[in-house]
């Protein structure tokens, strides 16, 4: 490990709120910032001060926070073409932020400065240098962002950086090179970065968004050619296709390169931030994304899961617990019986001195995947089943029968009601609920028959609902796949139901989703008829 000068300045509140249909209030962004600084960002950029109410808010409530070291940033632009800058008042905004370093972005390109700043080359020019100078007589710390850096050096090498020279002699502390549309190739990057790094005096940062998806890839060649400053978001969240992902580039540079840009222990809480900032952003996180996404490192096929069992270097390139993650071992038609001895390990069963009955369950699972379940995203599902399959099964009830009636009134309402007949402690309860619609009325009716046998049923509660038809050739006959995610608040867990009829196979996946998690809550000591 070599401990190398790359500050890590985060944009999630301001670039990564671009995203389309995200939106934070005031205390999603207090949030952040707090979590931010605790897991070791250098800057927190929180956006345009005074540009709306929730900004401004922002910039007031957030200055009694102590937040330090990190840096709180101010991002703006550089003086309106027809202002002087003492009197513009964007820059005025800034100034008045009041926090740790202003960041402005300017033109760089010719195409811009021309069509879009609808202003000369030469005044574009002043604004940048008046700007970076006037700022930096008010602010301790000044960061220039170049807008379309990359774009401008392929246009016109040298008005390009003719701009960047400009912010230097305005006195900035930092030049960041701005590959604002996203579509510059990583070897062009890593070209374009040292010439730069190589004609300027002040260090260089690197700001890349993923439109071609080489916004990471593009930050590390930055740094191999002498950035010291990766501008990112959090989980890649921004405008169009998203930002440079702080959550990949932050352990490929600690992992990676060697390169200490926080403390390596900082690392174990990356997951949790990722998760963090997507459960404030109401953004499901991608189960996929490298490091930090729930499949990043499981493993599905038998041989993979044979091989990992053995050495988990076999196919995962580093200990997930570094990125604070875990392995995961996934059960398909695919699995192996390694697979399954694995999995029921992991819930306190030892199928390894009997490996007939893990055949048995292993072609339970072919079966039953062959037919429409999907044990990948059910693991609540799969426990049950190999507990029934090994007698080691709790009931905790027993359905008589149930009866959903739906019924659509002349006036448009729609009333649904449900009616159980239960056997529950030795007693037969009959229950009968309304709700929004079938699921849901047997639900609340389910709840209302045993919730006084099990009053930790409260804490149980379904997050999620999905319905998959299986063979969409035979329309309304179709058989569907119901998939259904719970949490007692701490832990999640998913449950399947699969049947010709929609609500049968709802009913299944619910009455799973409740006996799993009365079992988890119970342990050893549940009470079982």
């Amino acid at each position: 490990m070599v401990s190398l000068d790359v500050l890590l300045y985060d944009t999630t509140l301001r670039d990564g709120a671009q995203r389309e249909n995200l939106s934070f209030s005031v205390e999603d962004k207090i949030r952040i910032a707090a979590k931010l600084a605790e897991f070791g960002i250098h800057y927190i950029e929180l956006g345009f001060p005074h540009s709306n109410p929730k900004d401004t808010e922002l910039f007031r409530r957030i200055r009694k926070l102590d937040l330090k070291p990190a840096r709180l940033v101010a991002f703006g632009s550089t003086r309106y073409k027809a202002n002087r800058v003492e009197e513009d008042p964007n820059i005025r905004a800034l100034i008045e932020g009041r926090v740790d370093a202003i960041c402005i972005f300017g033109k760089s390109w010719d195409f811009h400065v021309e069509k879009v700043l609808e202003t000369t080359l030469e005044e574009n020019l002043k604004m940048i240098y008046e700007s970076v100078c006037y700022l930096k007589e008010n602010s301790p710390e000044v960061i220039y962002d170049a807008e379309h850096f990359f774009n401008a050096y392929k246009s016109d090498q040298e008005y390009a950086l003719k701009t960047i020279l400009a912010a230097q002699e305005g006195g900035a502390d930092y030049i960041v090179l701005c590959d604002t549309n996203g579509g510059t190739l990583p070897s062009e990057v890593s070209r374009i970065t040292r010439e730069v790094v190589d004609l300027l005096k002040v260090p260089v940062g690197i700001h890349a968004h993923n439109d071609i998806e080489c916004a990471v890839a593009n930050t590390l060649v930055a740094v191999e050619n002498g950035a010291t400053m990766v501008q990112g978001t959090i989980n890649g969240y921004g405008e169009r296709c998203g930002n440079a992902n702080l959550c990949s580039i932050i352990p490929n540079l600690v992992l990676k390169k060697g390169i200490l840009c926080l403390p390596k222990e900082n690392l174990r809480r990356l997951t949790d931030l990722s998760h963090f900032v997507s459960e404030v952003a109401n953004i499901v996180p991608d189960s996929h994304q490298p490091y930090v996404g729930q499949s990043a490192f499981a493993h599905k096929g038998g041989m993979h899961v044979s091989a990992v069992q053995k050495d988990s270097r076999a196919f995962e390139h580093i200990n997930p617990l570094e990125v604070g993650n875990h392995q995961k071992i996934v059960v398909s038609e695919l699995s192996g019986k390694g697979t399954i001895v694995s999995k029921a390990r992991e819930f306190g069963l030892d199928l390894s001195k009997d490996p007939l009955l893990a055949a048995k369950i292993l072609q339970e699972i072919q079966n039953l995947e062959h037919i429409g379940y999907h044990f990948e995203a059910a693991d609540g599902s799969f426990e049950l089943l190999v507990r029934e399959l090994t007698g080691t099964a709790r009931h905790y009830f027993t359905l008589e029968s149930f009866r959903v009636i739906m019924e659509k009134r002349e006036d448009g309402d729609v009333v649904t009601e449900a009616t159980i007949k239960i056997h529950v402690g030795g007693q037969r309860i009959i229950v009968t609920a309304e709700g929004n619609g079938p699921v849901n009325a047997l639900d609340n009716a389910l709840r209302d028959a045993i919730g006084q046998a099990y009053p930790q049923l409260s804490k149980i509660r379904l997050s999620d609902f999905k319905v998959r038809v299986i063979d969409e050739k035979k329309g309304t006959a179709a058989v569907v796949r119901v998939l259904i995610d719970t949490t007692d608040g701490k832990d999640s867990w998913g449950t399947v139901g699969v049947h010709e009829n929609i609500i049968e196979a709802s009913w299944e996946a619910l009455v799973d989703s409740i006996i799993y998690g009365l079992m988890k809550m119970e342990g050893e000591g549940a009470a079982s008829e």
